[in-house]
């Protein structure tokens, strides 16, 4: 919240309090029947004891400004009280409508608490963390750069630059052969994802996704309308067999995978059943979105080649992304495909936003251009590597036979099987509590007793600490 107290006024707490909220009501900022935060979550955004805002809201109610209904929460009231003007919109009904589905309930509770959480530690995020950005050498980088007058839109691809980089990175990163124009540049991969979905399927087709798979966490699958079957997932990865089966039950349409270093559970699809897959998709004329955001993220120096790299018929399109290799808020990202194809989406995402802002995508040229990118590369490959043996140290440690878990190879989590049964909505409300976040199964399509932890957000000497937290939370609940 960028709204904050003074505490060096002469007014009481309670007092601004009260005048901020009226003020946004007056506004039309929180309209009516629109549900304001609890009690613990504001006094936590604003760093207020909890009796305060009981108090701000009890004197909210008193003037008619809220309604409150215990189990239900606090809403402004819906009726005329003299300060809204009349023939309001009732903007909850819209935003409980449209096509476009929320995130589900889960996801919003964990990432709500990780924006407002002060201290603990946060295992859920699927960032890196702060002392693992290349800031050093990105200021470096920047110092020297004149950047251009022209500030015009750019080509609904993406910069020609970037795209021409990209081109060469993949190829001798993963060894697949393309050429600028079949790159489309996106605002990360879950745009590239949002492309697809909107632009080359239909409502009511059938696409196959990993069982578990982080795709189970994006709504943008169901509010496309399709209908989402699994192929559960083994420490090779997807059985190939399984696509065929869910061919010939639902006709499915597209096949979503994330092959190398899988999230949540680490796995790796492996060599041959690449092969399989690709060669069951090209036998039934249907297409393979390969997402693949950490896959030079290797703790062994092993490299697995994309399915893209096999791919000689343009059956696959690919996705990639800096997110995780430089830094989330970069937004960049790519999907590499058939030149129609890419045609059909730029298109779209040039109808939605004309295209990406410019200034990241210099950067990212930038950065892959820099003899300092590959060193970049092996320092986090690195501490990568030495984070993850520090979380399964602490969790062989803190807690022996009460879990299980794969040794991930790559990438930045470890999926966790808790051997107790719990309730994934109430183990995720005690680390709450308790000020420790982690993601659990259900949000993946895993049933309870799941979790995944990210070793890659938090600094090495903080890791132990949070599996002792979370240890100590499961003992718990």
């Amino acid at each position: 919240m960028e709204w904050k107290v003074d505490r060096e006024a002469d007014k009481p707490l309670y007092q601004q309090i009260f005048e901020y909220i009226e003020e946004k009501i007056s506004y039309g900022e929180y309209p009516p029947g629109s549900l304001l935060p609890s009690e613990r979550k504001l006094a936590q955004q604003l760093n207020v004891n909890r009796m305060t805002i009981a108090h701000v809201y009890d004197e909210l109610q008193a003037s008619g400004l809220v309604e409150r209904k215990k189990g239900s929460g606090t809403r402004v009231s819906s009726h005329k009280w003299g300060i809204l003007p009349k023939g309001v919109t009732n903007w909850r009904k819209y935003i409980e409508g449209g096509s476009f589905i929320p995130s589900y309930p889960l996801i919003r509770r964990i990432r709500g608490e990780a924006k407002v959480m002060e201290g603990g530690y946060n295992l859920a995020s699927g960032k890196l963390s702060s002392d693992l950005f290349p800031t050093d050498y990105l200021q470096s980088i920047l110092s020297e750069y004149t950047f251009p007058t022209d500030l015009g839109y750019e080509h609904p691809q993406g910069l020609l630059s970037l795209r021409e980089t990209i081109a060469s990175y993949v190829k001798t990163y993963h060894n697949i052969h393309t050429t600028s124009s079949s790159v489309l540049i996106t605002s990360g991969a879950q745009q590239a994802l949002h492309l697809i979905t909107q632009c080359l399927l239909n409502p009511g087709d059938a696409v196959a996704i990993e069982a578990p798979s982080y795709f189970y966490s994006l709504p943008l699958f169901q509010s496309a309308g399709l209908r989402i079957f699994g192929l559960p997932v083994d420490s090779e990865g997807m059985n190939p067999d399984d696509i065929m089966t869910l061919y010939k039950k639902h006709k499915i349409r597209m096949i979503f995978l994330n092959p190398t270093y899988h999230s949540p559970t680490g796995a790796i699809l492996s060599s041959t059943r690449r092969l399989q897959v690709l060669e069951i998709a090209a036998e039934l004329g249907i297409p393979i979105v390969e997402d693949d955001p950490v896959s030079l993220l290797s703790f062994d120096n092993e490299q697995h080649s994309p399915i893209k790299s096999f791919d000689r018929n343009g059956n696959v399109l690919y996705v990639g992304s800096l997110s995780k290799v430089i830094g989330s808020s970069l937004r960049i990202g790519w999907l590499i495909g058939p030149q129609s194809v890419i045609n059909r989406l730029a298109d779209a995402r040039e109808q939605i936003d004309f295209g990406l802002s410019v200034f990241p995508q210099i950067i990212a040229n930038l950065l892959l251009q820099s003899s300092e990118y590959p060193k970049h590369l092996e320092f986090l490959r690195q501490e990568l590597l030495e984070r993850r043996n520090e979380m399964l140290s602490a969790l062989q440690d803190l807690l022996g036979d009460k879990i299980e878990f794969t040794i991930p190879k790559g990438g930045f989590f470890i999926w966790c099987k808790l051997n107790k049964s719990v309730d994934d909505q109430k183990l995720v409300e005690a680390g709450i509590k308790h000020k420790i976040l982690f993601m659990p199964g259900s949000v993946y399509g895993s049933p309870n007793g799941y979790v995944r932890l990210t070793f890659a957000h938090l600094k090495k000497e903080s890791i132990r600490d949070a599996v002792s937290q979370f240890a100590e939370v499961l003992n718990q609940v």
